[in-house]
């Protein structure tokens, strides 16, 4: 039996591609039928009819109302597949919203409450939408840290910052890249101060507000006030936050898991790249899974263990070299490699 370490994507992973993907692997149609419950008691549109829709929509699939609700029923179906009699779970973890995921994985929320709090705060960011989100990288192609450039372009950062009528600041530790959040003024300055790279960065993210960081402050006084403590309950797996802190089951505060998660975790900088290094080193998996929906966070995983230096990585090569020998990442976003985790019912 393999351990694992099971990783829950965040926003901007359901996709074109992933359109069909509930219908196509979900495994449990009486819980989606109780996700679709909810939406339709708040007038939303159901799971099934946005995952079933004839065509994907940017205006209508990305939205945070429907984004949340999506990748959190793809991600707890994902989840729900892995065969656990061939892997043993030994932690969950998550970007961004994919942490509300990690609270239902690992057993904090039950799946309906868990899809209350997604669902709940998607809608409650859509329907404020402050700011928005860029990303871009430190690293180049081959993956090698450059903590001299990060500290370069966070000095970028701060610099904007300072300027009146700027806010500007560090969204998500994402591996080799930075996921930067702010006013439209200030993510405009920040594009205009770096040089464009990979024919693709800065690239501003859409539907997306200024998640983690002080700008979100309205927002998660609106989900405290909605989603109360009692919600929430004790682990079964242990949780490893944006900060790089354990929550373990039988030792956890469920007050300060309530009070961190619609607290800091919504209004301070998360840093996955941590989350991921903390997972390595106190866990030593053998394997670490990627949920869908989406096939974008691997990068960003593999990034993550090679700024940790694990197993002595210190590049893309070295990690290719480890992932053709011990396929150290399977990521179920992708046919070939979620048939190596799951029983084979839903892939």
């Amino acid at each position: 039996m393999k351990t694992a370490v099971v990783i829950c994507p965040g926003r901007g992973t359901y996709n074109k591609a992933e359109l069909g993907y509930l219908g196509r692997h979900f495994p449990d149609a009486s819980l989606l039928a109780a996700f679709d419950a909810q939406r339709r008691a708040e007038g939303q549109p159901t799971l099934g009819e946005l995952d079933g829709a004839e065509r994907f929509s940017l205006s209508t699939h990305t939205r945070g109302d429907n984004a949340s609700a999506l990748i959190f029923a793809a991600t707890l179906g994902d989840f729900l597949s892995i065969d656990r009699e061939e892997i043993d779970i030994v932690a969950v973890t998550g970007n961004s919203m994919g942490w509300y995921s990690a609270l239902a994985c690992g057993g904090a929320l039950s799946p309906e409450n868990g899809f209350r709090v997604a669902n709940t705060m998607g809608t409650l960011m859509q329907r404020s939408l402050i700011g928005g989100q860029l990303i871009y990288p430190f690293v180049g192609d081959d993956w090698q840290p450059n903590p001299a450039r990060r500290t370069e372009l966070l000095e970028v950062v701060d610099e904007i910052a300072a300027r009146p009528e700027h806010a500007l600041a560090l969204s998500i530790d994402l591996g080799g890249m930075l996921v930067l959040a702010g006013n439209d003024a200030g993510l405009a300055a920040f594009e205009k101060s770096v040089e464009p790279v990979q024919e693709r960065f800065p690239m501003r993210l859409g539907n997306h507000a200024a998640f983690h960081t002080a700008l979100q402050e309205p927002v998660a006084r609106e989900g405290r006030e909605a989603l109360p403590a009692s919600l929430f309950g004790q682990p079964e797996l242990p949780l490893i936050d944006g900060r790089g802190a354990i929550w373990w089951p039988g030792a956890t505060d469920t007050e300060k898991l309530w009070g961190y998660t619609l607290g800091a975790q919504v209004t301070q900088s998360y840093d996955f790249t941590r989350a991921i290094a903390i997972a390595a080193r106190e866990f030593a998996p053998d394997l670490f899974i990627i949920t869908g929906p989406g096939t974008t966070l691997g990068g960003a995983v593999a990034q993550s263990l090679i700024l940790a230096n694990w197993r002595g990585m210190g590049g893309k090569d070295d990690f290719k070299l480890q992932q053709d020998k011990a396929g150290l990442l399977a990521s179920m976003g992708m046919p070939d490699q979620r048939s190596t985790v799951t029983t084979g019912d839903n892939s």
